[in-house]
């Protein structure tokens, strides 16, 4: 275990705090807090953090050049424009499946936006999976890509982009896969275990990968992040103040800040005293690590 300072930087008691992007273009953190349907923008200077409330559970998000948001919803792909707050639909690759809502996303360097989804209801593993992996692509277009997830998470890429990664949070599944990865063409294949999560605490939520290629995981109901090196194995683990990290984004001038989006909600009785401040955004930051840019949509 590394002892590393870890900070609450943003004290909001978020219900489930996920998918942190930071923008570069205004160097500001944008986040979600899925069930109370909240698009956030945090800023850093002022430590000042504003809302937009979309009407629906965000699952995940990409941001355009332009800096509007592609918003991954419960019923499918709709597009933010952040001076007017207008929200308009773009695309429902899941309209025959209501049960569904969208999860875990990430974009390639291409600006194609890769998007999972997940069922609403809890299911347990007598059940069929239902969860997908779409792609949006710049075009419009939307492709099925995957299948078979109970909670697909941990979407990333290698620096390069010849590697990809999924993971499926489900306790009885917990495990991360890598697959080859064609960027020109965005073909996904030769699909391996990366790392079984069973050697450590938490379940695979959010991943990202830093600028040496080792993958970060943050293990929710573990109080841990884990490094993973690009061969699988375990560099370091990170203690965290809070129970539930879901996800890290690197960020800052120099992307050498790591920020970390937690969960809120259902913390157990025992551990509120271990964990005021769960729901909050944490930042740390690691010497020698950094994170690389995270690429627009379109």
């Amino acid at each position: 275990m590394n002892h590393i300072n870890v900070d609450c930087v943003l004290d909001i008691k978020a219900n489930l705090g996920e998918s942190p992007i930071w923008s570069t273009k205004d160097q500001i953190l944008y986040w979600v807090d899925i069930n109370n349907h909240l698009i956030c923008k945090y800023y850093p200077k002022d430590k000042k953090n504003t809302v937009i409330n979309v009407g629906d559970f965000i699952g995940c998000f990409a941001l355009k050049k332009n800096l509007n948001i592609v918003l991954a919803l419960t019923n499918g792909f709709f597009e933010l424009e952040q001076k007017n707050k207008k929200i308009s639909f773009l695309c429902n690759p899941e309209d025959n499946n209501p049960e569904n809502r969208f999860n875990d996303g990430t974009v390639d360097s291409k600006g194609r936006f890769y998007a999972g989804t997940m069922s609403l209801k809890p299911t347990n593993k007598s059940e069929k999976p239902k969860g997908n992996l779409y792609c949006l692509h710049p075009s419009g277009d939307v492709k099925k890509i995957l299948e078979g997830f109970y909670t697909i998470n941990g979407l990333a890429f290698s620096p390069d982009y010849k590697t990809a990664y999924v993971s499926d949070s489900a306790p009885w599944i917990r495990t991360i896969w890598s697959y080859d990865y064609d960027l020109e063409d965005g073909i996904w294949s030769n699909k391996r275990v990366f790392f079984e999560t069973h050697r450590v605490n938490g379940r695979p939520d959010g991943g990202c990968v830093d600028a040496d290629g080792c993958y970060w995981m943050a293990g929710v109901s573990g109080w841990e992040l884990v490094r993973i090196t690009p061969k699988g194995k375990i560099d370091m683990i990170i203690r965290m103040p809070i129970e539930k990290p879901t996800k890290i984004a690197f960020g800052g001038s120099k992307l050498d800040t790591m920020y970390v989006t937690s969960i809120g909600k259902d913390i157990t009785q025992g551990t509120i005293k271990r964990q005021p401040k769960a729901g909050g955004i944490f930042a740390l930051t690691i010497p020698g690590i950094r994170g690389i840019n995270f690429p627009f949509y379109g």
